[in-house]
């Protein structure tokens, strides 16, 4: 079962962390009469109804954001969505919504889904589960040529006349940028995009194969995914936290304040099926870091 929806034409898509969301599923029966606020008490709001459906896993997504998810159902939190369905023996079913402004109001907190697959821990419009994975950002350089080796935004090479950086606009690296003095060598590339008919991470990774731009910075999920396209054309270093800056973050899943019950059996899933859901992330080139932060040796 899957239903379509989208804001206003007109409505810019978020490409930062909460952009690479893939959310919630819907099954109209359930939802159809529930306004945007029912349920979403706090979590310590004892008593609180849980209306997670109990046949089908509803989750929302990006109808074209990949490599998190689209329509066909290519993206790595459309597998998660297909291996979290299967474990728990329901059909899914998906509500496409560009990930924009509001996007948890008009689906989460409406009860259109019952979870969404990709949220930043700390992210408070929603309670996130345990953190299944940790990513970064990550630079991007084409091989073969004098930045191929580049592994850190201190590296002097960046500070040479005439080079060019990819950067989409208002992103942590920026501060590192800023920081050292290289925002006039940055190309930067739209935040706000309606994801159905653009692409700054397609754009950039396009601009950086064609020598337009020397190196692109990029959110670690993106960078990993177009590497694993070009293979051998593009090389991936991931971008360690420093201080005032931080690069890394620890993805959950995202359900509602009122769904104790519900977030106890994602936790069991992730905690039973975390080798499933690593293989699935590094099938996607996703970099991983470890605990401590450290790139995991089985990614990019």
């Amino acid at each position: 079962m899957t239903a379509r929806m989208g804001p206003r034409p007109g409505v810019s898509a978020l490409l930062f962390l909460i952009a690479a969301v893939a959310a919630l599923a819907s099954t109209a029966g359930l939802a159809q009469n529930l306004g945007p606020d029912f349920g979403a008490r706090g979590s310590d709001n004892a008593g609180s109804i849980e209306l997670v459906d109990p046949k089908v896993l509803r989750v929302c997504a990006d109808p074209n954001n990949m490599p998190f998810s689209n329509e066909k159902g290519d993206g790595f939190e459309n597998k998660i969505a297909q291996l979290l369905g299967a474990r728990l023996g329901k059909e899914v079913a998906y509500a496409f919504y560009p990930g924009a402004t509001g996007f948890v109001r008009n689906t989460l907190n409406a009860h259109l889904c019952d979870v969404i697959l990709g949220v930043p821990q700390g992210n408070d419009l929603v309670q996130p589960t345990n953190p299944y994975y940790h990513t970064t950002y990550a630079i991007v350089t084409r091989a073969g040529s004098d930045l191929a080796d580049l592994k850190s935004l201190d590296d002097p090479r960046l500070k040479e006349k005439g080079r060019h950086i990819g950067l989409v606009s208002n992103t942590p690296p920026g501060n590192i940028l800023a920081a050292k003095g290289l925002l006039g060598s940055v190309k930067p590339y739209p935040l706000m995009v309606d994801t159905r008919v653009e692409s700054p991470s397609a754009a950039m990774i396009g601009d950086l194969e064609r020598g337009d731009i020397d190196v692109a910075i990029l959110w670690g999920p993106f960078a990993g995914y177009y590497a694993k396209r070009t293979p051998g054309k593009l090389l991936v270093a991931p971008i360690e936290d420093v201080k005032g800056a931080r690069m890394s973050f620890r993805i959950a899943f995202g359900v509602r304040h009122s769904d104790q019950n519900w977030k106890r059996e994602l936790n069991q899933f992730i905690q039973q099926n975390k080798a499933a859901l690593d293989k699935i992330l590094v099938d996607y080139g996703v970099p991983l870091l470890d605990e401590e932060g450290r790139a995991l040796s089985s990614t990019p």
